[in-house]
């Protein structure tokens, strides 16, 4: 019997034409591209999705960095949910965070630009960009503030000085209960500004008031659940207050701001470079002058890599200050450790940044606070930028990834005591300083932090100079019992506005 003939009589020509084809594409790819293989392709376990929902219902989505460290448990520390129709591939753990992030840099190395983030900076400036763009004005920020002292004396001269009027600020309540949250945002957000626009502002200039405040609000909003189906479904937008009032928010911001870099331009000197606006505009000028292609030196990479620097300058250094303090009014035998260590060490002298290393105790009390408070706890999301195979699992290209730093920085085989607040964490057993691995407030690898030698040294300058100063108590009436450590979700994780008391010490 002929069976191509009888084949071809089923089949017709031009569609076993297109059937061989195929195989052979099949084939090849699975030579060429070892990815495309089935036993390569095997994707990250996960709970089962809905349609169209995903697993929308059984995540909370208030709290969804510990809904995802729930679901580790049992999924190990690669696997993936699904937003909606949305995929995303979740980290967990210590180790798996830092392989992908340090070891795997490139491949974990690119930005999600949700379109939240989109409408923040429209894929211009630092954080929310990716590409050529991103490289170039990531270099260009670490080295213009590396040149104005970040992490430096320079900058610790400034932060001195801030922390002078923030003590100011404290003393003039008189050791009655207050809220200590707007100043501690004015002083953090001085520091930034000085490096930004060569200036400090007064805690009272309402402008700058509006700034931080403003700021302090959209980082709030954008971690709400109303802005995370925003980014499933961007055509809601218009319903959400949530998302009317971030727009609001952003689109005077930039107004502000705009006023600023007018000012600082129509005052530019070429000879005297005082600060980053100042920095850049130089760069500016000096490519056109010299006719060089500007591909990355133009107004709106200004614009949105100041408001990048000056929001994220303000808030994670001021939210995890403010998250010290009252760890100190809610432990106040830790709180008695730091000043006793103070004392002794440095006396009534202002500290300066090269006491940390005969101040053991107190950096690891600072440490811990860091560790504790898990202020970005599932960092900002990345994008795979190729297809891979990690730890097994196959991760195509674009895919949204959560690096979930609850997970490290609660991390139980890498903590002994990872639910509770312990400075011994970071201790020997002589009680001298030690680091730990698994300390990754900051993230890592490629999108880690650009500020972290500036944040590390405000931290440790403000903290140090308030407790010299003052001892943190809760209000009359209230027990340290009652003071509330749960946080309020943003991007980042603040504390609740509680008053607190800052009595004089003598």
């Amino acid at each position: 019997m002929d069976y191509r003939i009888m084949f071809e009589d089923i089949f017709p020509k031009s569609t076993l034409t297109l059937l061989f084809g195929f195989i052979v594409t099949l084939l090849v790819l699975g030579f060429l591209y070892p990815s495309f293989s089935l036993r390569q392709r095997k994707e990250p376990p996960g709970p089962r999705p809905l349609p169209l929902f995903g697993n929308l219902f059984q995540l909370d989505l208030k709290r969804l960095d510990q809904s995802l460290l729930n679901l580790s448990k049992k999924y190990g520390s690669v696997f993936q949910v699904f937003l909606g129709p949305k995929k995303v591939v979740v980290l967990a753990g210590y180790r798996t965070v830092k392989q992908a992030l340090a070891n795997y840099a490139d491949e974990f190395g690119n930005r999600e630009i949700t379109p939240v983030f989109n409408d923040f900076t429209e894929g211009h400036g630092i954080l929310f960009s990716n590409g050529e763009p991103w490289k170039e004005m990531r270099r260009f920020a670490l080295t213009t503030l590396k040149d104005f002292g970040m992490g430096r004396k320079m900058s610790e001269e400034k932060i001195i000085e801030e922390c002078g009027y923030l003590i100011d600020e404290f003393e003039q309540f008189e050791g009655k209960a207050f809220y200590n949250a707007k100043a501690i945002n004015y002083a953090a957000s001085n520091v930034i500004s000085a490096l930004m626009f060569g200036k400090r502002f007064e805690y009272k200039d309402v402008v700058f008031q509006a700034m931080v405040e403003r700021d302090n609000e959209t980082i709030h909003l954008t971690g709400t659940a109303s802005l995370l189906i925003y980014n499933l479904c961007p055509w809601l937008g218009p319903f959400l207050k949530n998302w009317r009032d971030l727009i609001k928010n952003v689109e005077e911001g930039k107004t502000d701001l705009r006023t600023i870099i007018k000012n600082l331009k129509e005052t530019l000197d070429p000879e005297v470079c005082g600060c980053f606006v100042d920095a850049f505009l130089i760069r500016k000028k000096h490519l056109e002058d010299s006719e060089v292609l500007n591909l990355h030196y133009h107004d709106d990479n200004l614009l949105y890599s100041v408001t990048n620097l000056f929001a994220a300058g303000t808030d994670t250094t001021a939210t995890t200050l403010k998250w010290c303090i009252l760890y100190m009014a809610k432990f106040p035998h830790i709180q008695e450790r730091v000043q006793e260590e103070l004392s002794r060490v440095i006396g009534s002298r202002q500290v300066q940044t090269e006491d940390r290393k005969n101040l053991p105790y107190t950096d690891a009390v600072i440490h811990e606070s860091q560790r504790f408070a898990n202020i970005v706890p599932m960092a900002l999301p990345h994008t795979i930028s190729t297809d891979i195979i990690f730890q097994g699992y196959f991760i195509k290209e674009g895919t949204t990834v959560f690096p979930l730093l609850t997970s490290v920085l609660y991390d139980e085989a890498e903590w002994e005591n990872p639910h509770s607040f312990n400075p011994s964490h970071f201790l020997d057993s002589a009680g001298m300083f030690i680091r730990r691995d698994a300390f990754m407030p900051f993230s890592s690898g490629r999108r880690a932090c650009l500020g972290e030698s500036l944040a590390r040294m405000e931290l440790f300058l403000f903290f140090t100079s308030l407790l010299q100063h003052f001892s943190f108590t809760p209000p009359p009436g209230v027990s340290e019992d009652q003071l509330d450590l749960t946080p309020v979700v943003g991007i980042t994780l603040a504390p609740k506005p509680q008053q607190l008391c800052a009595i004089r010490r003598h």
